[in-house]
């Protein structure tokens, strides 16, 4: 029998409950999930396990790193080139998704999300529901 490996998502946010949220829609998804309160615990986790996580959910505003910070981080880091990144975040505003975008983010989503929100968002970063892309 084969065994399945399931991709793997890292949850980047302070709020344990907005982690809470996002980790249980994307194991209905079919991932396994990590998780990190800032973009320091983040990167660490990404770093010492290039190639681990295929994708990662990041707040904008968190203490330590923000998710700009550590977005531009991860687009920096050659290992983690492949690494889907969706910020998640409250700024609504069309120039922080455009700067958000500019720096590398696959897509963005705006908080409150629905999970239809989010599963759309991944499909068009070309990520879906697996077994159904």
């Amino acid at each position: 029998m084969e065994q399945t490996h399931k991709p793997k998502a890292l949850i980047v946010d302070d709020s344990r409950a907005v982690r809470m949220i996002l980790a249980r829609n994307l194991r209905e998804l079919g991932y396994e999930t990590g998780e990190a309160g800032d973009g320091v615990e983040a990167l660490r986790l990404l770093t010492a396990d290039p190639g681990g996580f295929s994708l990662a959910l990041v707040d904008w505003n968190m203490p330590e790193m923000n998710g700009m910070e550590l977005l531009r981080a991860v687009r920096a880091d050659a290992r983690l080139a492949a690494l889907t990144v969706l910020m998640v975040t409250t700024e609504t505003e069309i120039e922080h998704m455009a700067a958000a975008l500019d720096a590398g983010a696959n897509e963005y989503v705006m908080k409150p999300f629905t999970r239809e929100i989010l599963f759309d968002k991944l499909q068009l970063a070309g990520l879906g529901p697996l077994g159904q892309s």
